[in-house]
């Protein structure tokens, strides 16, 4: 009667064992995966309203010009990628930026680049509140935000521009209103 309650606890036992070891190694296997890379695809909803074609209205300077906008997904979908460029042709402004997420981190990163060239690009970063994320660029002599806002109702962006001096005063750049052709 002993040895047969031994050999059921010594199976259970082992079955016990067995399960807590595949957990912990499966624990393991999870840590092991990283949090960005090629392997962990970019997919957000929110930023996934930014997709297609829109037409962009700008305000800047006491003016109102008129710009397209194309945002695709690009890279193995790491980034998307904002075209924007002016109605002329030739284009006088044109841009290209790519939104990235740093998983590990919890926030956005974007990378701006455009007609102003390689002295006035720029990487910001930026944390979704509520339906907005406030992309911050740093600089020496202050800073650059670009608040990107969706309107669920209207199905429509806002980018807001501001310049930051020093002492953290925000002066009005430039109003981007992005809405379906």
């Amino acid at each position: 009667m002993k040895a047969s309650r031994l050999r059921t606890r010594g199976g259970g036992a082992a079955a016990v064992a067995a399960w807590g070891l595949a957990i912990v190694l499966a624990g393991v296997a999870r840590a092991e995966e990283p949090s960005d890379g090629p392997n962990r695809i970019f997919r957000d909803d929110f930023i996934e309203n930014l997709v297609g074609r829109w037409n962009l209205t700008r305000e800047i300077r006491g003016k109102q010009v008129q710009n397209t906008l194309e945002a695709t997904w690009i890279l193995n979908h790491q980034f998307l990628q904002l075209h924007l460029k002016d109605v002329a042709d030739p284009p006088a402004y044109e841009a290209l930026a790519l939104i990235g997420d740093i998983h590990a981190d919890k926030r956005y990163v974007i990378h701006w680049c455009d007609t102003y060239g390689g002295k006035f690009s720029g990487v910001g970063y930026g944390m979704r509140s509520g339906n907005s994320i406030e992309f911050a660029f740093s600089d020496p002599e202050g800073s650059f935000f670009n608040t990107f806002t969706w309107d669920p109702a209207a199905k429509g962006w806002t980018f807001l521009m501001e310049n930051g001096d020093k002492s953290g005063k925000r002066v009005f750049f430039a109003k981007d209103t992005l809405r379906r052709p």
